[in-house]
């Protein structure tokens, strides 16, 4: 009877065991999940909000359908497939190798063997660490992506709440039931284009564009706060004194 030889840990089922062996752009753009289409996602957003002290954002579909977002999830898409493609080039060298070890396993001493083994299990274990660090950092990505798309929209938010007499901004997910009219989805998105293009000449007069960091804080509504909730994968973004959105 033969006796059982040191295991060989293939290099597929290590590879994926981290989920590297097909696109990653899932994972890292995981925030990009289908859904049923809004009737008011496709209408032309109000030029000014209605009046009300509370409205409503879908701060989900600012990231998803705003140009910024959009151009930022094409990127992370570009990422996303290469790290795919480079782990197909790792899962196919590295099960050659596998079995160019086991050919030889016939020719080699039970200690050479088990020595080669253990060299080739710990290549595909640090091989493994590195393209799982890889994949984490391109989730980093997308987080701190999302939540400096919502710090851009910081001063259109306020304008908007401005302009509405609104006292908060509340989430759209958080809600059971709203009226379409309080909800500046719409309207916050096509701001930030414009901000976000350039164009700060957006109806109000307000100044629409990112806030410059060695520019002075505002005299004017600096307590105003517009939060939505952080996802668990994302640190929260606070800045104090002034207005600040905190987005996953």
């Amino acid at each position: 009877m033969r006796a059982a030889g040191p295991r060989l840990r293939g290099a597929a089922f290590v590879l994926a065991g981290l989920g590297l062996l097909g696109t990653p752009s899932g994972p890292v753009l995981a925030q990009s999940v289908a859904q049923a289409q809004d009737p008011a996602a496709t209408s032309q957003p109000r030029l000014r909000p209605t009046a009300s002290p509370i409205l409503v954002l879908d701060s989900e579909r600012l990231l998803s359908d705003s140009a910024t977002g959009q151009a930022i999830d094409a990127q992370l898409a570009d990422r996303s497939a290469e790290l795919a493609a480079e782990n197909r080039r790792i899962e196919a060298e590295l099960t050659e190798e596998e079995k160019d070890l086991t050919t030889r396993r016939a020719t080699l001493s039970a200690e050479a063997f088990r020595a080669a083994a253990a060299a080739f299990d710990d290549k595909v274990q640090t091989i493994r660490e590195e393209q799982d660090a890889k994949l984490r950092a391109l989730q980093d990505q997308a987080n701190t992506a999302r939540r400096e798309i919502l710090s851009a929209a910081n001063p259109v938010l306020v304008s908007i709440m401005q302009e509405a007499g609104a006292v908060v901004v509340v989430e759209k997910a958080s809600l059971l039931a709203s009226l379409q009219a309080i909800d500046v989805t719409a309207l916050a998105i096509a701001r930030l284009d414009r901000a976000m293009a350039g164009d700060t000449s957006v109806e109000g007069g307000f100044d629409l564009g990112t806030p410059d960091p060695s520019a002075q804080p505002s005299e004017t509504p600096a307590q105003t706060s517009i939060q939505t909730p952080v996802a668990p994968s994302a640190a929260p973004n606070s800045t104090a004194g002034q207005p600040s959105v905190s987005g996953n």
